[in-house]
């Protein structure tokens, strides 16, 4: 009997060991609500909807990440990400597994983290916190105006990010190729240069390929500093197009510069972002879905494009668990070769949110957007609300 016990007792001390050392999570978020959405745009041109919207807030994911204890402070660690549509079951990117993020490797307390595999660029790890926004509620957040700040996502990249250090941390990643849904395949692509849909057949040129320069390449850079309530950060992003693209394409080479920074001064927290950006566009809210009128695309080449980008952001809680948040960008382009417009384009964004426990909050968010994609009189004005629920 006592021999029994202590078997059963080294058993379960053992077990316990296993659990310490080896961790998975299964994660999510559902963000579902009702929203109106209305464009104008020139000789006379008018479209409204109202119906249901998912993922604003933040986009609707499950996910599963894990850690093993591999000893001395080392840990192998993974995370599979996979978006999906709220409103009808579908998956996101594209119909991707796991679209949002798909990685493994190596971290530490005390060298940093390596990661290989489908994940974001740095200046979308950086300025979510920045943005009054964090990155979401569409038309509002701040990838609207800086384009490689919103969830920008490359396949096939390495990345290196430090650890803190009395409050700095850099990082560093490499994609050989940046986006493998752009193939040689027929069907209808988006063309790199005017973002136009364009019909290829097989052999004609694309952005993937088996030698390394048939492939659109990615670097991704970027330094931080976390003080309290200060929050400062700036970022780097260049595209190397495929050689295999048309000329107008390879010859532009995507550039990207972000610096900004929020101060919480506990009744108002502020934020200031600059951002210039040349030769092309990295991600921002392509069209407003489904009106016909044209948007940005993303890793679009427009060779001797440039745009310099501003955003202004304040938030401020009310009471203990209301926030009340808002922005306004300027994107001043320097020609049309982007989108076939040449006009200053301006965002008017308000959110609010609401706690209903820790996990669930209600939403409400309006924005309103004047020559949007820098197109003369095109005017977007979005509405929501919704609901999220972390899990």
């Amino acid at each position: 009997m006592k021999k029994t016990l202590l078997a059963a007792a080294l058993l379960a001390g053992f077990a316990g060991v296993a659990q310490a050392e080896t961790s998975v999570t299964l994660y999510g978020i559902i963000d579902t609500g009702i929203g109106y959405n209305k464009v104008k745009g020139p000789d006379g041109y008018s479209a409204s909807r109202v119906g249901m919207i998912n993922g604003v807030q933040n986009g609707s994911r499950w996910g599963l990440r894990g850690s093993e204890d591999l000893g001395d402070g080392l840990r192998a660690v993974f995370q599979l990400e996979s978006g999906f549509d709220s409103g009808n079951g579908n998956s996101a990117q594209g119909g991707r597994l796991f679209g949002r993020q798909a990685t493994i490797g190596l971290a530490s307390d005390s060298w940093g983290q390596l990661d290989f595999g489908r994940q974001t660029n740095i200046a979308s790890k950086y300025f979510g916190s920045i943005d009054p926004f964090g990155a979401g509620f569409g038309q509002a957040n701040i990838g609207v105006g800086l384009s490689s700040t919103n969830t920008v996502r490359y396949d096939n990249m390495v990345m290196y990010q430090t650890p803190s250090f009395s409050g700095f941390q850099f990082g560093i990643g490499y994609s050989f190729s940046a986006d493998d849904t752009k193939t040689t395949k027929d069907g209808w692509v988006n063309d790199p240069v005017t973002g136009t849909p364009t019909w290829t057949r097989n052999g004609a040129p694309g952005q993937v390929g088996f030698r390394t320069a048939d492939n659109t390449r990615a670097i991704t850079a970027g330094l931080r500093y976390t003080n309290g309530p200060l929050n400062v950060a700036l970022s780097y992003d260049q595209l190397n197009a495929a050689n295999t693209l048309s000329q107008a394409a390879v010859d532009a080479t995507p550039r990207s510069y972000v610096i900004g920074g929020s101060y919480d001064f506990e009744v108002v927290k502020l934020a200031l972002a600059y951002g210039r950006t040349t030769d092309g566009w990295f991600g921002g809210q392509g069209s407003v879905t489904g009106s016909g009128i044209p948007g940005f695309g993303g890793n679009i080449f427009a060779d001797g494009f440039k745009s310099n980008s501003y955003l202004l952001g304040l938030s401020a809680p009310i009471g203990g668990a209301s926030k009340l948040f808002g922005s306004w960008q300027m994107v001043d382009p320097s020609n049309d070769k982007l989108t076939g417009g040449d006009e200053k384009m301006n965002v008017f964004s308000l959110g609010y949110t609401y706690d209903l426990s820790k996990r669930t909050n209600l939403y409400a968010y309006g924005s309103y957007a004047k020559n949007y994609a820098f197109i003369d009189e095109v005017k977007s004005t979005a509405v929501g609300v919704g609901i999220r629920h972390r899990f």
